[in-house]
């Protein structure tokens, strides 16, 4: 049986892309029950279009990713995309840990992100498996074998 690491790469991006949205409700869930949003990062103006600007990006980059999937099958593109995953991961991990720093600690984000963080590891292992399954990426685990003998 082949595996077929593209629509498992897209179907994480997927979910990972839909926990991310999920994540941004459920900040604004209070909204609904007439309740206030907490501010953590009040700023000007220009702040706040900042951060607009890197939110969009941060999902832009994901939806780019799968698009790339379906048509590339470069092992260039899957170093950078393996790259990607991992520079992921890293900004999940400190989002976990700004979340715990959040006042009062919403417990239901921080499982959120939790989740995510593991997504995105898995995430790592699979474009990691696809980037060694492509002929350039056998030629050097092949030759990194010789080089160890």
């Amino acid at each position: 049986m082949m595996v077929n690491y593209r629509e498992k790469i897209t179907a994480l991006w997927v979910v990972f892309l839909l926990g991310l949205l999920f994540h941004t409700q459920l900040a604004l869930m209070p909204l609904f029950h007439g309740l206030d949003v907490a501010h953590s990062h009040a700023g000007s103006e220009s702040d706040v279009s900042i951060v607009f600007w890197l939110m969009l990006v941060f999902f832009l980059i994901p939806m780019a990713a799968i698009v790339a999937i379906a048509f590339t099958e470069s092992y260039r593109y899957r170093v950078i995309h393996f790259g990607v995953t991992v520079l992921y991961s890293i900004l999940n991990f400190f989002h976990v840990v700004a979340d715990l720093m959040v006042q009062p600690i919403v417990w239901s984000q921080i499982l959120l992100m939790v989740v995510l963080f593991l997504v995105g590891l898995l995430l790592n292992l699979v474009a990691y498996q696809w980037l060694r399954s492509s002929p350039a990426g056998k030629l050097r685990k092949a030759r990194d074998v010789l080089h160890h003998s």
